[in-house]
């Protein structure tokens, strides 16, 4: 559940702390208070995309910051955590850059949007209109599946069909032949080089020794003089006198014995050192000639790596590529076959994995059209009733989502038959349905918290008062927000949050206040009476708040 919310700088908010408590929390002001700034807060420190707008003008950046609790089996991150407690924060900049952090690690905006999908699920005022989408509704129906292999194996195969198909695709077609002439024009080019990766880097080390063989051996030959010598001052003439210094008292004293040792293993090492360098110097010839002739391959191929974008250290990789690519089109006919036969059996497998999904659809679509049905009657459709037809298309291609058409239809009166949502049901109709959809879907999706941003909009009086005991009913078993313009429906909650807006010194100030029992009976009665309050009026929110405290205390 949602625990605290802390708003800094954030659109007309400066600063505010919240505590939330189980149950619904009912959020209510006038319109155009900010009262869904409080949503957009809640999206974006759970990962929704962030821009410069959201920061509160003349600020550096807006941060905010909540603290959540999941389930034991929903924990995403080990490190730090305590009595499974997630401390988000996201803080976004005047230049838009957005930084993200839980329990103050840096993690990812996608690390927010997975722990997002555990935690919340929010219900927009707009939702009825996406309603209307076929995708949408094909993808509602998909959410509410209790089992998701299906769907995942449709998936899966598609892919695998996708790329057989693209593949084979691209060895035909009309220019097949003009892609031969020039894969073998550029293979031909090509192969006029040693094109290894061991031939390419011993190609590098020649030009590096050669470009630099006089350095190489005027250091070869320094290096000798420093190691030996006829002046006696040279490391092996040192070694070999301590040594012999030593020899002379190792006798007196055993422990030089270790120690002789190891000068005499030094003096052989540098002999053997000596020999090799001498052998190096003598090996090294400066010769100009092959330097520009090693100089003028490197060229080259520096050149066909360019002529080919690609990078100089690629053309082995390139070359073989492109030689395979060749010999994919010159032996058309043979691999043309044998992915056909591939395609083929993929294609029959994903019918298979297709047709389960599609029973699967079915059997859903029954379900939660029944489900959806009954709360359409509870909510002042009494005739109403939804269903979902799930039809295959035998005659497309195979897609990610399977095969099927799926298709919202209605009968908002008995006897009349369904047809398409958006062809039946009237704005306040629509929402209706779409708030029971929501609800259903809500019941289904076992996220812990749920926002319902102004989804009784079009709704009124007896259908009011139910929209409001279904969200009551709701926040039994999880942590409920709802920004309500009714009072049916703000009466039900347990905690109420008032959003009020002013405006001071040409700067507008949002607030949000946590109402004590007499400020809701205020704030309720200000919903029901607008501008003038009475004592009648008061008296009515009073009325409307005790009858649901009651109503609950029974349920309870």
């Amino acid at each position: 559940m949602l625990h605290y919310l802390k708003i800094e700088n954030f659109a007309i908010v400066e600063q505010l702390e919240l505590n939330f408590t189980n149950g619904l929390t009912i959020i209510t002001g006038e319109t155009g208070a900010g009262k869904s700034i409080l949503i957009d807060a809640l999206g974006l420190v759970l990962g929704d995309r962030a821009d410069s707008n959201v920061v509160r003008y003349g600020s550096e950046n807006a941060q905010i910051q909540a603290t959540f609790t999941l389930p034991p089996t929903a924990i995403l991150l080990q490190d730090n955590v305590i009595d499974n407690k997630y401390s988000v924060r996201r803080v976004v900049g005047s230049n838009g850059r957005s930084r993200a952090y839980i329990n103050e690690q840096a993690v990812s905006v996608q690390t927010l949007r997975k722990l997002g999908e555990y935690l919340i699920d929010i219900h927009g005022q707009h939702a009825h209109q996406s309603l209307l989408k076929a995708e949408n509704q094909r993808q509602l129906l998909d959410d509410t599946a209790s089992d998701k292999k299906p769907l995942e194996l449709v998936e899966q195969v598609y892919q695998q069909w996708k790329t057989i198909k693209n593949t084979l695709n691209g060895l035909g077609g009309e220019d097949r032949e003009a892609k031969i002439a020039l894969l073998r024009y550029q293979v031909q080019e090509l192969e006029e080089f040693e094109l290894t990766a061991e031939s390419i880097a011993n190609l590098e080390n020649e030009y590096r020794r050669l470009a630099n063989a006089q350095q190489l051996l005027e250091n070869s030959q320094q290096a000798l003089n420093l190691l030996d010598n006829d002046a006696g001052n040279s490391t092996l003439s040192c070694l070999c006198q301590a040594n012999h210094t030593l020899q002379e008292v190792q006798e007196h004293d055993t422990k030089l014995i270790n120690i002789i040792t190891l000068l005499e293993n030094a003096i052989i090492q540098t002999q053997e050192a000596v020999g090799e360098l001498g052998h190096y110097a003598q090996s090294l010839d400066i010769d100009n000639s092959r330097l520009q002739e090693v100089q003028q391959q490197i060229t080259s191929l520096q050149d066909l790596a360019r002529k080919h974008r690609i990078r100089f250290i690629d053309l082995p990789k390139h070359f073989i590529a492109l030689t395979e690519q060749l010999h994919e089109l010159e032996n058309y006919a043979e691999n043309a076959n044998h992915l056909q036969t591939k395609l083929t059996a993929t294609q029959q497998e994903y019918q298979i994995a297709a047709e389960a999904l599609h029973v699967q659809r079915i059997q859903t679509a029954q379900q939660l059209g029944d489900k959806i049905t009954t709360e359409m009657h509870r909510l002042g459709m009494p005739g109403g009733r939804l269903v979902i037809n799930v039809n295959k298309d035998n005659d497309s291609l195979p897609t990610s989502i399977g095969t099927d058409i799926v298709e919202f239809l209605v009968s908002t009166n008995p006897g009349h038959a369904p047809k398409p949502l958006q062809k039946v049901a009237s704005g306040g109709e629509l929402s209706r349905i779409s708030l029971a959809i929501q609800v259903i879907t809500a019941q289904t999706n076992g996220v812990p918290i749920l926002v319902f941003d102004e989804v009784d909009v079009g709704i009124g009086g007896g259908v009011a008062e139910i929209v409001g005991h279904l969200l009551n009913n709701l926040s039994q078993q999880r942590q409920v927000l709802c920004i309500t313009h009714l009072p049916q429906v703000a009466c039900q909650g347990q905690q109420h949050l008032q959003v009020s807006k002013t405006i001071q010194q040409n700067s507008t100030h949002t607030a949000i206040t946590v109402l004590n029992q007499q400020q809701r009976i205020e704030e309720i009665a200000r919903m029901l009476g607008g501008i003038e309050i009475t004592n009648q009026t008061l008296a009515h929110a009073e009325e409307m708040i005790q009858l649901t405290s009651d109503a609950i205390s029974k349920v309870l």
